[in-house]
């Protein structure tokens, strides 16, 4: 069977036994935390001070007149429900930072807490709409500016825009590739179909820069591609090392560049830009790179004879299970 919780005792007179035990002289009350995230609504204390409360009858332990400590805020909440207290229907609005209880048949009411601030304890901190003007007045009105544009130099928007002009020669020289080794008379199929991939990739790396461009409020800016080779032959190496050596130069010329973009863009403050250099392309072209290292060594060892052949009929298996 439950025990009832133990009564608040008078200090004046003796303690009492229930439970076989002493009942102790002191509770500290909790209620209704949702009102005030700092510090507690209401809470109840035998312990008297003139600060907590006034009473007329001066008796800090009759239950009318309890240390009730109140916030403002809860006070301001009582006042403008217009003395409508359903949570609390013992205690009667009144002016912000005054608390009385209702009387209860003859007995007057009691001013039971009163303020030491009669400020509004509001607990803002961020004013949205003061700090916000300065923003409102950067919206541009001009129909040619962007709208998107923020923390986004000129220095970042010239060097996206100065990769996405890499990525394409590079793609375009990746492509030159794939038309040789797909002519009649080479007929290597397998690095064709590696060196067709590889265009593309690089080709959907100068688009994903170019959406970046545009979703950061840049402008971009295609330049001029150079005209790539057309014959890939080589006395000595012979077609498959050459232009493999030449995919190896190429991979690392734009890790290089990659670099230096990414060197602006932390020169400039700009972490979204960093971000998203370090995530899309810094990790892809340490591994490409890795890949068509382990090729020239491939290729290097097996020399201009037969052995190109075999290195194109894996270059088709690998492309067939993927």
């Amino acid at each position: 069977m439950p025990h009832a919780p133990p009564p608040i005792l008078n200090p004046y007179r003796p303690p009492v036994q229930l439970f076989n035990g002493p009942i102790h002289t002191s509770i500290y009350l909790r209620f209704l935390p949702v009102f005030s995230a700092t510090q507690p609504i209401l809470s109840a204390s035998p312990t008297f001070t003139s600060h907590h409360f006034l009473t007329e009858n001066h008796n800090p332990f009759s239950r009318e007149a309890m240390a009730l400590k109140i916030s403002p805020a809860f006070s301001s909440i009582l006042a403008s429900r217009g003395g409508d207290n359903s949570l609390f229907p013992s205690v009667s609005a009144a002016p912000p930072s005054v608390l009385r209880l209702k009387p209860t048949g003859s007995a007057p009411s009691s001013v039971v807490c009163r303020a030491a601030n009669d400020k509004p304890l509001t607990g803002v901190v961020f004013q949205p709409f003061e700090e916000v003007k300065k923003e409102l007045d950067l919206v541009p009105t001009s129909p040619n500016a962007s709208l998107a544009r923020h923390k986004f130099v000129d220095a970042c928007e010239a060097a996206i825009n100065e990769q996405i002009n890499v990525e394409y020669n590079v793609s375009y020289v990746y492509h030159a590739m794939y038309a040789y080794f797909d002519r009649d008379n080479v007929a290597l199929k397998g690095l064709a179909k590696f060196f067709k991939e590889s265009s593309e990739e690089e080709r959907e790396h100068a688009e994903k820069l170019m959406e970046y461009q545009n979703k950061r409020g840049g402008k971009v800016k295609l330049q001029s591609i150079l005209m790539p080779l057309s014959e890939f032959d080589h006395a000595e190496k012979g077609d498959a090392l050459y232009a493999m050596e030449l995919a190896l130069s190429l991979e690392k010329l734009t890790n290089e560049k990659l670099l230096n973009l990414h060197s602006v863009a932390e020169s400039s403050n700009d972490v979204q830009l960093t971000d998203f250099v370090e995530g899309e392309f810094l990790a892809e072209q340490v591994e490409s790179i890795k890949q068509i290292s382990e090729y020239v060594a491939q290729l290097r060892r097996i020399g201009k004879g037969h052995g190109v052949w075999h290195f194109n009929q894996m270059l088709l298996k690998e492309g067939a299970a993927a």
